[in-house]
């Protein structure tokens, strides 16, 4: 299963530089990507491993597919994880998917930190904590706080590098 792997592999670093360079997955790679995932999972592993695949998409797609009509992910990152579950199976992309979150929510916090005026966003939340304790509530950030959007696509392969990484050690 190396060359699975190895294009899986391929496709991620293929959407990745064109999520960080354009801000687009396209579908032009990850439809025939999850249709290759689909047949390899049934040549290598007969009708369990299409089966596996079939839940391994459904999985990906509906799990970002709740943040996706709320506005806060593209319809490519949905996608890109209905793939890799096409491409990996069901347990592959519910571990993908925490290690996608955790990665995502790094890089959300360093991009966070690395804006303009984060003191006076930490300044504001101390002093709304502190109001509080009084009962007098405020907003602890300014309405543009998390207005910065990310390529998400890079935390998704991320996760599913994570996921090949770690599978050595008997984790997924």
């Amino acid at each position: 299963m190396v060359a699975v792997d190895s294009l899986l592999l391929g496709i991620l670093a293929v959407c990745v530089v064109t999520d960080l360079k354009s801000r687009t997955i396209y579908n032009a790679v990850t439809f025939p990507g999850t249709i290759a995932g689909l047949i390899l999972q049934t040549v290598f592993q007969g009708v369990p491993g299409l089966v596996d695949a079939v839940f391994g998409l459904a999985a990906g797609f509906g799990i970002l597919l709740i943040p996706y009509l709320l506005g806060g992910m593209g319809a490519g990152d949905v996608k890109l994880l209905a793939m890799v579950g096409a491409f990996k199976g069901l347990t592959f992309v519910l571990f993908t998917s925490v290690y996608m979150a955790l990665i995502g929510g790094v890089i959300a916090l360093a991009l966070l930190l690395m804006r303009k005026g984060v003191f006076e966003r930490l300044k504001r939340v101390v002093f709304s904590a502190a109001l509080l304790r009084y009962g007098v509530k405020i907003s602890p950030v300014g309405n543009d706080a998390f207005t910065a959007a990310f390529p998400y696509g890079v935390a998704i392969a991320g996760g599913a590098l994570l996921s090949l990484w770690l599978k050595g050690w008997g984790l997924v």
